[in-house]
């Protein structure tokens, strides 16, 4: 795969050396891409043996050599020879040029410089930081070749585009055991992840034990929290690492569980219980009580005992603020304090607890709400809700980071989170209408399975240079549309991507009338709407100085855990988070899809043997559950073609079924499913293939075995499902996936001789389609869409 990458790059080269910098990424199968890689014009590599031996100068990193020299063993199963304790001529020679305390901060030095000749490896580092990013990298290009174990020969001058690159687990809404944390730390660490963001308290459950408010745990955790010691074996494996760990405790929302155990402290007089359900839940504290500081005071000084880091997470999302209104009390200090709005009441809790962290010398860090200029610009902003809201944060002076388009428990493409730029991008006057334009507008509204439906407008501008256009989401700033595509002369088609995901209107415009749907990542939505008669105003986009950009950090990839168990986070997180992993380390211009991908097959395989990840052994596990025998490769063929339901489609299914709750069970088929088919990503590229090219006959027997394939294992995983009532909603799906594959057979051949439909046919295969495009036992068959173009193809 990455051979022929190669050539194609040597054969470009005009200098002694290939330089291969940040646009496009090259062929080597690294993740996160480093910034500088230079290749020799004549290929070689170091061949390694098992008495590769490793040298470590300048610092003392503890347990390291031990711990790379294993990693090394599982890449290549060798049982390597001894170590030796100082190598005169080591395989692998390390130089750190400065030690520094073991605590990685937030300006850490992680810049690395690695060298791979004839000679040998040296990895130099300012830090034993940047050594730890520079093995990780070394590591991946450890490869077992046709005829040996190799490194490649290589030069790489490597340093993080942000130094904040984290990720956050949510072990409030479902537990997460202390084995599962310390695996999912192994992960960040290969991905140069370098903050563990430890989202420990919800309305569902308190998960860190308490010695001064004992009834925490004892109360709102059934049984299931975190002991000190336990914690403190987080933050010891994490520094070892390079992984800072960042805690939140969730204030004064998301506090049902404190509710439990402490109810003299909320804005109401309860009776509370434990909360099960999932959303955003009434229970707050009470600004107006001086036990709640007391409360807050004493948790943090507990916390800090714990969490060395410069910054403690307050949380203070999504509050409801009815129960701040109902009370007399409240308001009467409200008004006391000349406090005008609830806003600023938060405000003013925030202002106190801020006060609190600095006593306990951390900062405060947390969600958009908090965000006010009351507070000092020493806080860090974490936004879910855009770059919008993190442009204005950087803008007014407040550092800030993003984690919007990084949420993994949404089952969305990586292209989808690789594509999500972390600073804030304008518009580029794509929106400015000329005398040589012509424009048309159409408003659209889009009912969701919960919540009110999503409305706005798009524009479409066509000039002698083409088409472009932009959308106007309400409550949202101006989007550029890409991808405009006219299927007929009234349906069209476009992409853009969304707070939602990857979302691409299809919608016959006739007229005064708009009618069709917005897929929204995998799922349709019904749209309607009418045109307008002018094109609207829209809000531009907030984009910082250049100056001002200085203030975003980074960001986030986010696990949330309504719809997440332990025994799945693996499946969730990765390879994604791979992907995200490089939109925070690498340069902005390394955002290649397809090369993103290619990379990223090797990083998943690479994953698994030399980290110990468990995507793929975690998936077999629930296959098996579900299969009832070892023999899962009927249900492993069926996965080929669909997909988990993206964006929060599952939830809100769950939510119109009454089973938004903590006990719904996570064991269908869609839970064992990865967020996307690489299958049928293949099938997409082999039908645009064959469509550009009839005569492309690799990519027609490519997709004629696909579909030959799903229909021979009909009978074998229709058995499977008889078998389990767990499985019985599959039924629909692998029937469905039958017939689609008896269309695809014929719509390839008939693409392949350049044959067309009757518009009979054409009609009737349309309709099976969108039969099997809707959403069934929480999954979408996937391959609908490249039929869609090959039905489009057979009917030009």
């Amino acid at each position: 795969m990455f051979k022929s990458i190669r050539l194609s790059l040597l054969a470009g080269c005009i200098s002694i050396a290939c330089q291969a910098n940040a646009a496009p990424a090259g062929d080597l199968p690294l993740m996160p891409w480093p910034q500088q890689v230079t290749r020799p014009a004549a290929e070689g590599s170091l061949v390694l043996d098992n008495a590769v031996a490793i040298k470590i100068s300048g610092d003392k990193l503890e347990g390291a050599t031990e711990r790379w020299r294993e990693r090394i063993a599982q890449q290549t199963g060798w049982q390597l020879q001894p170590a030796q304790a100082n190598p005169s001529n080591p395989t692998i020679d390390i130089h750190i040029n400065k030690a520094v305390s073991p605590l990685p901060r937030l300006d850490s030095d992680e810049s690395y410089e690695l060298s791979v000749t004839a000679d040998g490896v040296k990895l130099t580092a300012n830090t034993r930081f940047g050594a730890m990013r520079g093995m990780e990298t070394l590591l991946q290009l450890i490869q077992n070749g046709p005829q040996n174990t190799s490194i490649p020969f290589v030069a790489i001058k490597d340093t993080p585009r942000f130094p904040w690159r984290g990720m956050l687990l949510d072990s409030a809404r479902h537990f997460v055991p202390i084995e599962d944390i310390l695996r999912q730390l192994d992960g960040m660490a290969s991905a140069k992840f370098n903050v563990f963001h430890w989202h420990l308290t919800d309305d569902q459950g308190w998960r860190f034990s308490s010695t001064k408010y004992p009834k925490l745990q004892q109360l709102a955790s059934d049984g299931q929290f975190y002991t000190q010691a336990q914690m403190k074996e987080v933050v010891r494996y994490a520094t070892k690492l390079g992984i800072r760990v960042v805690p939140e405790m969730d204030l004064p929302g998301h506090a049902s569980a404190i509710a439990v155990a402490y109810p003299e402290l909320m804005s109401a007089p309860g009776p509370y219980q434990m909360e099960r359900h999932w959303g955003v839940l009434k229970p707050l504290l009470n600004p107006a009580n001086e036990a709640t500081y007391k409360f807050v005071d004493t948790l943090i000084g507990e916390l800090t005992a714990i969490f060395p880091d410069a910054y403690l997470h307050i949380g203070g999302d999504e509050v409801d603020d009815a129960h701040w209104k109902e009370s007399a009390s409240i308001q009467a200090f409200m008004k006391q304090h000349n406090i005008a709005d609830t806003h600023a009441l938060q405000t003013y809790f925030n202002q106190r607890l801020e006060k609190i962290l600095e006593k306990h010398h951390r900062q405060m860090m947390g969600w958009d709400e908090i965000y006010h200029p009351d507070l000092p610009k020493s806080i860090l902003i974490q936004s879910w809700q855009g770059q919008d809201a993190l442009g204005t944060v950087a803008a007014n002076g407040y550092k800030g980071i993003l984690s919007t388009g990084f949420y993994l428990d949404q089952p969305q493409s990586t292209a989808y989170h690789y594509r999500n730029e972390i600073l804030p991008q304008g518009l580029g006057g794509i929106d400015q209408i000329t005398p040589a334009d012509s424009a048309q507008s159409w408003f659209f509204t889009m009912p969701r399975l919960k919540g009110k439906p999503v409305e706005g407008s798009f524009t479409l501008v066509n000039n002698k240079n083409g088409w472009r256009g932009f959308i106007d989401f309400e409550g949202k700033s101006r989007r550029a549309v890409r991808d405009i595509e006219w299927l007929n002369a009234h349906q069209v088609t476009f992409t853009v991507d969304t707070w939602m995901g990857e979302t691409r209107p299809v919608v016959t415009v006739d007229q005064d009338k708009l009618s069709g749907y917005f897929l929204v990542g995998n799922v349709r939505y019904p749209a309607s709407g009418q045109k307008l008669d002018n094109v609207p105003e829209g809000v531009q986009p907030v984009v910082p100085t250049p100056e001002q950009m200085d203030n975003i950090l980074g960001g986030e990839a986010a696990l949330w855990a309504e719809n997440v168990s332990s025994p799945l986070l693996d499946i969730k997180l990765w390879p994604r988070a791979f992907a995200v992993a490089e939109r925070l380390w690498s340069t902005e211009e390394v955002k290649d899809i397809d090369n993103m991908y290619q990379r990223l097959q090797a990083i998943d395989a690479w994953s698994t043997i030399s980290v110990g990840l468990r995507q793929h052994t975690a998936a077999v596990q629930q296959m098996t559950r579900l299969a009832g025998t070892p023999d899962i490769l009927p249900l492993q063929i069926l996965a080929q073609a669909v997909e988990p339901a993206q964006y929060y489609t599952r939830q809100h299914l769950k939510f119109q079924a009454g089973n938004y709750h903590h006990f719904e069970p996570l064991n269908r088929f869609a839970d064992a499913l990865g967020a996307e088919s690489i299958q049928v990503r293949s099938m997409d590229s082999w039908v645009d293939k064959l469509i550009a090219d009839p005569e492309d006959g690799t990519s027609a027997e490519s997709l004629r075995h696909t579909f030959a394939r799903w229909q021979s294992n009909t009978p074998d995983v229709l058995a499977l499902i008889d078998g389990n009532y767990q499985l019985k909603g599959l039924k629909s799906v692998a029937e469905g996936v039958d017939k689609l594959a008896g269309i695809g057979l014929r719509l390839t051949d008939l693409v392949a001789r350049q044959g067309t439909l009757s518009g009979d046919e054409r009609e009737g295969i349309q309709k099976q389609l969108d039969d099997a495009a809707q959403t069934q036992d929480e999954v979408v068959i996937a391959a609908v869409y490249p039929l869609q173009k090959l039905l489009r193809a057979s009917t030009r």
